[in-house]
């Protein structure tokens, strides 16, 4: 299942996209892989010399039409797109002059981009066989933490648009997953991951191995299966759970 295909992963020069990349690539697929910083990119090619990169800063609608072009003109064969690109402000929404700049990165990057890409190449996954659209989510959809004022929202919201557009192409050739994920040891956190983050390899591992087994279009990663049923019998404990958490 997760080999000979040709994969799309936004955010794809560091962190779990990298990973995500490395270990495709291992399977014998073919792997593209876009993000903000040409620099990272390249710094990314000389790591997986296989990889295919292209610049793109996915928060850009004329950006996302010239990824989609590179892609259909040079990778017709694309099957796979994994949404996996995020970004996020710690901050407090009453005190941050500076909060509705944020909301709007935010909410451009974590899930309009999300949305403007499935629209773009849901046509060209469809025409190639063992198509998957893969959204790369958080546990934080069922229990947020308030440190994130946006990016829980906006991970919520892409929860949802999944699960709606699972439903609307259930007739047709294509899975629609979703990945949730815990906190996890990247860069993501500039240095200074939560003492609960787990490395960026046991997740990868755990996300691969549940992928090959396809027995579940909602993946939950490590504690997100606790955090979830959690959510569901004590909603309310779940929330000041997650909170009590230290960083």
């Amino acid at each position: 299942m997760l080999t000979n295909n040709t994969i799309l992963i936004t955010g794809g020069s560091s962190g779990v996209g990298l990973e995500l990349a490395k270990r495709l690539l291992e399977k014998g697929n073919t792997v593209l892989i876009c993000g903000r910083s040409k620099e990272k990119l390249e710094e990314a090619k000389q790591l997986l010399p296989h990889v295919q990169i292209f610049p793109c800063d996915i928060s850009s609608e004329k950006e996302c039409a010239l990824l989609y072009e590179w892609v259909k003109t040079n990778h017709p064969g694309c099957n796979i797109l994994i949404n996996n690109a995020a970004i996020v402000h710690k901050t407090n929404f009453l005190n941050d002059g500076k909060a509705i700049e944020k909301a709007h990165e935010e909410f451009q990057t974590n899930i309009l981009a999300p949305i403007r890409l499935s629209k773009l190449f849901l046509p060209l996954l469809l025409k190639n066989p063992k198509a998957q659209l893969i959204n790369i989510s958080t546990g934080l959809v069922y229990a947020p933490r308030s440190v994130y004022p946006f990016y829980n929202a906006t991970k919520a919201a892409l929860h949802s648009f999944t699960q709606t557009l699972r439903l609307q192409l259930r007739n047709e050739p294509i899975k629609v997953i979703e990945i949730l994920l815990p906190v996890v040891d990247t860069p993501w956190h500039k240095g200074n991951p939560p003492k609960i983050a787990i490395s960026v390899e046991k997740v990868v591992e755990e996300v691969l191995r549940k992928l090959e087994k396809g027995n579940s279009l909602e993946i939950r990663i490590g504690g997100v299966n606790i955090l979830y049923w959690l959510s569901r019998i004590a909603p309310g404990f779940a929330i000041r759970k997650i909170n009590s958490l230290g960083d």
